[in-house]
């Protein structure tokens, strides 16, 4: 299937999914491997594992050792590197076109021929319980795991991706085998690829290395959707500041709310003119970071609205934060301020495309999460057709709803 003359799509007899960009002008090119499971799909006694497998695959392979893989693209001026989110796992690469063949070879090496020896499962459960306790040590990071945790309470939304210290010294390497046998299935496969490239010659690259890979006898954990809590939470830290995280419930990655919600996210904290820096920093200086997000999933969402301030003035700005809201909701927005929103959407946009790795992001995102390609055209077409009489209802489904309010700080 082409779905322009720049990306194209081929699906192999098994599920796999090869998607690919050709960007005219440019040298270097992108590859991921995206596997549709994230900390969302975890089991209770589990927490934790879809991230420890992530680092585990740079730790050795049947021919080559942690630093084989370290020294293979750094020795090419490349980069390869991998996260791990709610719903998606994506190991990536970026390197020049003529070293294309290179990082497909180390990418299927570590997905399908890593060890998982036992000495180095016990020396990377060290170095992620140091990257929680730098993570416990960033209030303004950590604010995302306690409000999420007091929305889902009782769902693999709210736990951490990290897992904990406990959960982490529960898994050994036979439940690493059969978490991937589980959830590392065809299916739940997108290989994306951006940049100076031949389609064909990707799907020839890529085809050998997984075309063995079987369909899963049961299908994927898929977890149950999840309804937002209402809850409130304080973690108590000595700290300067208090971080703020109010939220509501959002929209999921298919509502096609997202493009008004894209328009009221950017008036209401989006960037250095929105209503929440211009309130609580420029006018009042309760703040240096405030903002919104909405962070959307397969089947659900969560907006929220952030700061960090004193203390003293913690309950000032939630009220503040109340205030925008309600006046949204009640009043909308202007037509300069509608204007402007868009305009910054496009400018985000279209200079974001300016980076091979964005695109390979968003077309691997898109067909994983979506099951089709979004075209940036389509999106600005669609974010174009907003009027302002779409803002005040959207602000209504958005608020009026059970709220989440996570602080830390001082008690």
């Amino acid at each position: 299937m082409d779905y322009s003359e720049n990306i194209k799509l081929h699906t192999m007899a098994n599920g796999v999914r090869i998607i690919t960009e050709k960007v005219p002008g440019v040298k270097s090119c992108s590859l991921g491997f995206w596997v549709g499971t994230g900390s969302r799909m975890e089991r209770e006694d589990e927490q934790g594992i879809t991230h420890f497998i992530e680092h585990l695959l740079f730790k050795g392979t049947e021919t080559r050792s942690a630093k084989d893989i370290a020294e293979s693209l750094d020795s090419v001026g490349g980069q390869l590197n991998a996260f791990t989110a709610k719903e998606m796992t994506c190991y990536y690469a970026r390197v020049m076109e003529e070293h294309l063949p290179l990082a497909s070879d180390v990418l299927t090496d570590m997905l399908f021929h890593s060890t998982f020896a036992s000495d180095f499962m016990d020396k990377e459960r060290g170095v992620i319980k140091e990257e929680i306790s730098m993570y416990e040590d960033s209030p303004d990071e950590l604010i995302h795991d306690v409000f999420l945790e007091a929305a889902w309470p009782d769902n693999p939304l709210g736990t951490p991706i990290l897992g904990t210290a406990e959960s982490l010294d529960r898994i050994d390497r036979d439940m690493v085998r059969r978490y991937i046998d589980r959830q590392y299935v065809p299916e739940r496969i997108v290989i994306a690829c951006a940049g100076s490239l031949e389609h064909e010659r990707v799907v020839e690259l890529l085809t050998p290395a997984f075309a063995g890979l079987k369909q899963a006898k049961q299908p994927a954990l898929i977890p149950a959707p999840a309804a937002l809590s209402g809850n409130d939470a304080h973690l108590t830290k000595d700290t300067g500041q208090v971080q703020i995280c109010l939220g509501t419930r959002g929209v999921s990655a298919p509502d096609d709310r997202n493009y008004p919600l894209y328009v009221l996210n950017n008036v209401l904290g989006g960037g250095l003119s929105s209503r929440l820096v211009q309130t609580i920093r420029e006018e009042r200086g309760l703040a240096y970071s405030t903002y919104s997000f909405n962070s959307a999933f397969s089947d659900s969402g969560i907006f929220a609205l952030c700061a960090g301030t004193s203390p003293q003035t913690a309950e000032l700005v939630v009220s503040l934060i109340r205030q925008e809201m309600d006046l949204i909701r009640k009043d909308g927005i202007s037509a300069e301020e509608l204007m402007r929103a868009k305009e910054q959407v496009r400018g985000s946009l279209y200079m974001g495309l300016e980076s091979v790795s964005n695109r390979m992001n968003r077309i691997g995102r898109n067909l994983l999460l979506l099951d089709r390609i979004i075209s940036p055209e389509e999106t600005m077409e669609k974010v174009d057709e907003v009027v302002r009489e779409e803002i005040p209802a959207l602000a209504e489904y958005l608020f009026e709803g059970p709220q989440v309010l996570a602080t830390i700080g001082p008690s």
